[in-house]
């Protein structure tokens, strides 16, 4: 048979071995088509070690044989995770579905711009240790100035984000800094927007 004729050959028998694996992969034929397998093969090796001097015909084997070895190679692998009952998808081995990395912990809560006083919020339910500090602190400030009227923490909890939501909602920004003062020998807060 001749070059021209064994090409057009080798690739109906490539696009058909591709539709009879995914037949055999997709469980509608019983057995792997090893009896074409075998026909490519034989066009193939006819045909390796003869001097091809038409440029085209040449291109155009090692283009089918570069394409047939590489569905080779992937029916290979998936015949062989068939047997070992792996799961193989479309682009290979399917990974293991592991659960996700635990988040990190959240930041200590720290004081913004360095200032012991100062506490940033951002979302207050997000940073609810920089609110927890800023209670803490708030209450040692009232009882350092002898204030003795008991604030509970979900009032004060709520009392924050309620002003950081309307702050935000209103003057946008990314976040509101609390900021302890005292005054007249009362404690207070003092909000403002940071951009």
């Amino acid at each position: 048979m001749a070059l021209p004729e064994d090409l057009d050959a080798l690739e109906r028998s490539i696009r058909q071995l591709q539709i009879d694996w995914d037949r055999f992969f997709s469980g509608l034929e019983k057995k792997p088509p090893n009896d074409l397998k075998v026909k490519v093969e034989a066009i193939v090796r006819r045909h390796a070690n003869a001097e091809i001097r038409n440029n085209a015909d040449r291109f155009r084997y090692q283009t089918l044989t570069a394409r047939y070895s590489t569905f080779n190679e992937l029916w290979s692998k998936k015949l062989r995770a068939r047997e070992e009952g792996k799961a193989f998808g479309v682009h290979g081995l399917k990974a293991e579905i592991l659960p996700p990395p635990p988040a990190p912990p959240p930041p200590p809560p720290r004081a913004a711009a360095g200032r012991s006083n100062e506490f940033r919020v951002q979302n207050p339910e997000r940073d609810a240790a920089t609110v927890r500090s800023l209670y803490e602190s708030f209450l040692a400030a009232r009882t350092q100035n002898g204030e003795s009227a008991p604030v509970k923490y979900e009032s004060f909890q709520k009392l924050i984000g309620q002003q950081a939501s309307r702050i935000l909602t209103d003057k946008g920004g990314q976040a509101v800094e609390f900021r302890l003062e005292t005054k007249d020998g009362k404690v207070s807060l003092k909000a403002k927007v940071v951009k």
